[in-house]
């Protein structure tokens, strides 16, 4: 067997294998007899058909299996000997074919070959997102908002007030045109954004009054326009007291005393935002070691992981896409995020190689007993069986190694912890 590697780009290589009669005689052969039982020929009996009158009828399909067989024969072989990491599956471009020899050449993507610069000098700062009482007691408002009544009020309205009223639109006349009105339209103020000229224009407003509209937010090719809002009335959202039998209602008897629901809402605030202080803390780190080291991605790794965005988006919104979204352009929009996803995975991967970083049963098992100390409903034994069995041990794998190279990684680079209050949210 010979064989010339030929390097496209930095991602994509060319293999030619060049193999001689002893090398793929047998395989033909066998294909051959297997033509010579199974192909019917009209004029001869099922089996019996000349062999020169089949290799003039099925030659060209025998050669293409030869072809495929002995193209996955021996890729493997040569990928392992000339340290070849095949980023997609290898297809046959070319191939010729004679009595004496099969030339064969394939294409195929690469991990490309990079070295990783030194991140041992690299500073990060982390959020250390600092829980008040105040953001306490703002959560729990917004626990106690599923509980409220609104009621009627004989005041202005404020901005997380609801106005009801009829809406009319106006002509370029400012006459209102009826076929365009809406009865007792609820304006919830506080879910409008602020710029909002409807939000703008009824606050500190009460019920009686009549208030013109300009709606001048373009959207796309509108035009701006004018609507009259006669307001009906005025509702404001009265919050229930917290009392320990609202607590055990709303938890479903989980917590029985205000004190330990309280209690419990810090903590979730508290692991909420301790987890999103850490998101963001490898998001940086990913960003600053690709903007380092801008490795080449193969285009199958990015398709890869612009399907995987793609399917999540789908996921977030009930698992399809509105009709009017273009989703080959979606594809398009994610190609970016995708390239930065496998830039990522190179980069992880070659820190692991590095570092000689690999993921025994012992770590299988350290792993299992840390899930399950966070749940008491969840054994060892269980979790083990299943973080073992052949659907989840790649996944678990996976999520193990990543810990250690992000541990790596912390520890070698410098890390600043910053105050931060909670970020500001409506709800």
């Amino acid at each position: 067997m010979q064989k010339n590697i030929k390097n496209v780009s930095e991602t994509e290589q060319v293999l030619e294998i060049i193999l001689s009669r002893e090398e793929f005689g047998a395989e033909y052969n066998q294909e051959l007899e297997e033509a010579k039982r199974n192909i019917q020929i009209k004029g001869f009996r099922k089996g019996h058909a000349p062999e020169g009158l089949i290799k003039k009828l099925a030659g060209p399909s025998l050669e293409a299996t030869v072809a495929e067989k002995m193209a996955s024969k021996y890729f493997g072989e040569i990928a392992e000997a000339e340290n070849i990491k095949p980023a997609s599956r290898a297809q046959i471009i070319d191939f010729s074919f004679t009595p004496d020899q099969l030339t064969i050449q394939l294409s195929y993507e690469i991990h490309p070959e990079f070295e990783l610069k030194d991140f041992s000098d690299y500073t990060f700062t982390k959020a250390h997102y600092t829980i008040t009482d105040e953001d306490v007691d703002r959560e729990i408002k917004l626990v106690l908002k599923s509980h409220g009544t609104l009621i009627s009020i004989d005041e202005a309205a404020s901005a997380t007030d609801t106005v009801i009223g009829d809406v009319v639109r106006l002509n370029e006349a400012g006459e209102p045109e009826e076929e365009q009105k809406t009865e007792n339209h609820h304006f919830t103020l506080e879910y409008l954004p602020e710029e909002n000229p409807f939000r703008k224009a009824l606050t500190g407003k009460k019920a009686g009054e009549v208030v013109d509209v300009e709606n001048d937010l373009k959207d796309g090719d509108a035009s701006a326009s004018r609507f009259r809002v006669s307001i009906s009335e005025i509702k404001r959202l009265e919050l229930p007291e917290l009392t320990d039998e609202l607590v055990k209602e709303i938890t479903g008897q989980r917590f029985e005393s205000v004190t330990d629901f309280t209690a419990d809402v810090r903590i979730q605030l508290e692991q909420h935002f301790m987890m999103k202080s850490e998101e963001e803390f490898i998001e940086s780190i990913s960003a600053k070691l690709i903007e380092e080291n801008p490795v080449p991605a193969p285009k199958s790794m990015i398709e890869s992981f612009s399907n995987m965005l793609v399917e999540n988006a789908k996921r977030q919104i009930g698992g399809s896409f509105p009709k009017e979204l273009d989703e080959k352009q979606f594809h398009v929009a994610m190609r970016p995020n995708a390239e930065k996803h496998a830039q990522w995975l190179l980069i992880s991967q070659k820190i692991a190689e590095l570092n000689k970083l690999e993921v025994s049963d012992d770590d299988i098992k350290a792993f299992a007993e840390k899930e399950a100390g966070k749940n008491e409903s969840m054994t060892v034994e269980d979790l083990l069986n299943t973080y073992k069995s052949a659907e989840f041990r790649d996944y678990i794998t996976d999520t193990i190694l990543k810990e250690k190279i992000y541990d790596i990684i912390k520890s070698k680079v410098t890390i600043i912890e910053e105050e931060k209050p909670l970020p500001a949210h409506k709800g």
